[in-house]
């Protein structure tokens, strides 16, 4: 017969065995570096919890007999009497679970002849005390009686995957910034918990490989109306029918001043937005585009000279140079122009002027603290500025177009 829980060869070399007596050993063997005595207690019968420890003793004994220097000797020495110390800890504890069970009487015997079967079932199953099951997965037993007592957060999860829904391309802090204006606050980690929990993680989607080079910083207008920035954007119709979105973006305050769609935008047509453009927000001192040919045509350049406004181009293949336009640009696809398909051209311009609403008065933008667009414009405008136009903001070519040098104005 054997026991599942103590053995009965353990409990016996436990029950010969003085608390007190083992403590006076284990103080001797480290006073005399010698465990003679010590050894001729059946210890080794007591169980693997005891017999390690006892082995760790041993060991801890061994290398203060051999440590030379006064410093050695003093860090063998700690080691040593830490060791003697869980050495009787743990013939403590083997004896006080031992009366336990005993008291208990939760000692299940089962037959040493059956064979192992090939598959456990709940026949099979034997039913053992918490503290021995917990002993032999070597897990605390309070870890097991643990109850969470963290909120579940139903109200804060179920408004998260809502903003989620209607803000698909939208990370975590983006959201936590739309939950703070709802009064809802959320640490950091916190809200990355829940975040992830709710598998709302957004797909990065690859781009393309760009080319490294030496950067320098941008740089940035110190307020409205100092440098607008101009470009292009292609998209097509669910019938094949490609349009394109002529985008404006104040550099300051962030602000996206127009959305032009329409199936052909030459240089006239962007001058008479600008024009447009300047009736409403006033005028720019300077603007910023590449070398198309609708913003490098006869018709820009006559809007130049007549308006008297700066018209800086940049280096041929330099996007980075422009770069509060294009990461505007990619902010547009990504949110606006691939979650759409559109039907026609009215159905674009609607979708886009609504877009830009939301973009200016509602979208949090993390470059301006979380604030708006339209906030930071109005924070602006109360402000006095400096009354000039900053640096230029990028390298200008040295050949432009029909090999001449410097800006077309």
């Amino acid at each position: 017969m054997g026991e599942i829980n103590i053995s009965r060869d353990e409990q016996d070399a436990i029950s010969t065995i003085d608390a007190n007596e083992l403590d006076k050993l284990i103080d001797k063997a480290i006073r005399d570096e010698q465990s003679g005595d010590l050894h001729r207690l059946s210890l080794t019968r007591c169980g693997t919890y005891v017999s390690t420890k006892l082995h760790y003793f041993d060991q801890a004994l061994a290398r203060h007999r051999i440590a030379k220097s006064a410093r050695k000797r003093e860090e063998t020495g700690d080691a040593l009497r830490r060791a003697g110390r869980e050495l009787s800890f743990a013939f403590s504890a083997m004896k006080q679970r031992m009366e336990t069970e005993q008291a208990e009487a939760e000692l299940f015997r089962v037959d040493d002849q059956i064979m192992p079967p090939y598959r456990f079932t709940k026949a099979m199953s034997v039913r053992v005390s918490e503290r021995r099951a917990c002993c032999i997965v070597g897990i605390s037993r309070r870890v097991v009686r643990y109850r969470s007592c963290r909120p579940d957060d139903g109200a804060i999860r179920s408004r998260l995957r809502d903003l989620a829904a209607k803000r698909r391309r939208f990370g975590f802090r983006r959201l936590g910034l739309l939950l703070e204006r709802e009064g809802i606050m959320l640490s950091r980690n916190k809200l990355l918990r829940l975040y992830r929990e709710e598998k709302l993680a957004v797909r990065r989607r690859t781009g393309r490989k760009r080319a490294l080079g030496t950067r320098a910083p941008m740089a940035i207008p110190m307020g409205p109306n100092q440098r607008w920035s101009l470009d292009f954007v292609s998209d097509a119709f669910t019938d094949g029918r490609r349009f394109r979105i002529l985008a404006v973006v104040d550099d300051h305050t962030r602000e996206c001043l127009a959305l032009v769609a329409d199936t052909s935008l030459s240089g006239a047509r962007v001058a008479r937005e600008l024009d447009i453009l300047m009736a409403r927000q006033g005028r720019p001192m300077m603007v910023v585009s590449d070398n198309g040919t609708e913003l490098t045509s006869m018709a820009i350049l006559r809007w130049c000279q007549e308006r008297r406004v700066e018209w800086h181009y940049i280096a041929p293949g330099k996007p980075i140079q422009n770069a509060f336009i294009e990461s505007f640009n990619g902010k547009l696809r990504d949110e606006c122009l691939n979650e759409t398909l559109f039907t026609s051209l009215n159905h674009a311009r609607a979708v886009l002027a609504a877009w830009r609403e939301d973009y200016n008065h509602v979208r949090p933008h993390t470059s301006l603290g979380g604030a708006t667009p339209a906030e930071m414009a109005a924070r602006s405008r109360t402000q006095p500025g400096p009354g000039h136009a900053p640096a230029l903001v990028a390298i200008t070519a040295h050949f432009g177009h029909q090999n001449q040098t410097g800006l077309y104005l």
